[in-house]
């Protein structure tokens, strides 16, 4: 057979494997997600069977979260958040702060480095938009419209204050081979790229909307050559460029449209993403580290969600508190970037990051499973809105792998806000 050919099998293959597995997840209440891992682990070098080439597949994963995180930067605004959900615009960050400030002394205390602990930290603190919007859109959801407006602008706040933080760690933390002055004058390039980039980039998109090829083409490219040059220049992981070079565009109806047409690549290459995890996960180092899961699993606890609960009753937020904190009590994609970058500094050891590999897949079930499980105050809907309030309708709110979000609450309409947190279904 050629070898091409022999390639072409395997990755369909793969997905459709990823797809019944998605589908016998969602049967049993679980995120596609799990599903996904599962099918990793199963191909992975690590156990006996079918073993998938692990580097043609981190390639297309690669691909797929620098457009999954493009998506989720062009989303954001910061903005129309701080008009319409005042509290979470400190609440977020203190959570993000509290529990990367929390775990990371757990770290140091348990012989990590001051690098390893503030990427751990920053690991543990932030959840993942994937199920974020599984959440607020399942057909089983008990979660009250409030509480998934509340908990799409928790999870885009996290992301806004984690990536602030993550470049800081990686630039002042020594992160590559460069001093920190030559660091921070790459770091500032870069920047001036984005801000070029989030200018030129709306007026070319306008100039090609009757040119439906070229302007995909230049959508996905824009990302993907934007991520590129974030982390060759200033040595980012390739996540966190993406993430920046999307928050940098400006709204407009050219940057919402491009986000939809993005939405069918990210959403294929996003599954591969997640079987790629799941190729990483070591049976034998999770064992080995069997502590740290165990460690990690109830640091989400301690100091993401309990923190969340609080914040949510000091600020008054319009939603129950507890589905909220719940809901937020997982790790995903900014985790394993996290990671992979400790990892490949020597930051921290296998245990530790097959460890966290392993609390991705354990927090994501808990996580949705739980959730569910607490119901929402009666009508709690009714009691909060005003007479001419519009509502957020989960359950019509745009998904993965595609969809759009209608005007249902404060933070949603494409063509008003990016507010909007994208991810896989399930």
């Amino acid at each position: 057979m050629d070898a091409t050919a022999a390639r072409i099998l395997e990755l369909g293959a793969v997905l459709l494997a990823a797809a019944a597995a998605g589908w016998l997840a969602r049967r049993v209440s679980l995120p596609a997600v799990v599903g996904y891992l599962l099918v990793g682990l199963l191909i992975s070098p690590f156990t006996p069977g079918v073993v998938a080439d692990r580097g043609q597949l981190q390639l297309f994963a690669d691909v797929g979260v620098v457009l999954l995180l493009f998506e989720v930067g062009i989303e954001v605004d910061v903005e129309r958040l701080r008009r319409e959900q005042r509290s979470l615009i400190w609440a977020a960050p203190v959570q993000v702060l509290t529990s990367t400030a929390v775990v990371g002394v757990v770290g140091l205390a348990a012989g990590l480095s001051l690098f390893g602990a503030a990427l751990l930290g920053l690991g543990i603190a932030l959840s993942s938009s994937v199920v974020i919007v599984n959440i607020t859109r399942s057909r089983r959801r008990t979660t009250s419209s409030t509480t998934n407006a509340a908990l799409l602008g928790w999870s885009v706040l996290q992301d806004v204050t984690g990536v602030v933080l993550a470049v800081l760690t990686l630039t002042l933390g020594g992160h590559g081979d460069r001093p920190v002055g030559l660091a921070l004058v790459a770091l500032a390039g870069f920047g001036v790229i984005v801000v070029v980039t989030a200018r030129v980039l709306p007026v070319v998109l306008r100039r090609l909307r009757g040119d439906h090829d070229l302007f995909l083409i230049v959508s996905v490219a824009t990302g993907l050559a934007v991520a590129g040059i974030g982390s060759a220049l200033a040595e980012l992981p390739l996540a966190l460029a993406a993430f920046v070079a999307g928050f940098a565009i400006t709204d407009s109806p050219d940057a919402a449209e491009a986000r939809r047409r993005l939405l069918p690549f990210r959403d294929l290459l996003a599954v591969l993403f997640f079987v790629a995890i799941g190729t990483l996960i070591d049976p034998a180092r999770l064992v080995a580290g069997f502590g740290w899961l165990v460690g990690l699993v109830a640091l989400v606890v301690v100091a993401k969600v309990a923190p969340a609960y609080v914040l949510a009753r000091i600020g008054r937020l319009d939603a129950d508190p507890r589905q909220l904190a719940v809901g937020l009590g997982q790790v995903g994609e900014f985790s394993f970037v996290l990671a992979s970058v400790g990892l490949a500094a020597g930051a921290f050891g296998e245990e530790v990051y097959a460890a966290l590999l392993g609390a991705v897949a354990v927090t994501i079930a808990l996580s949705t499973v739980i959730v569910r499980l607490i119901r929402a105050e009666p009508n709690a809907d009714a009691a909060r809105a005003s007479p001419g309030e519009v509502k957020f309708d989960a359950r019509r709110a745009s998904s993965y792998p595609s969809g759009t979000r209608t005007r249902t609450s404060p933070v949603a309409a494409p063509h008003r806000g990016r507010m909007r947190r994208p991810g896989p279904r399930g």
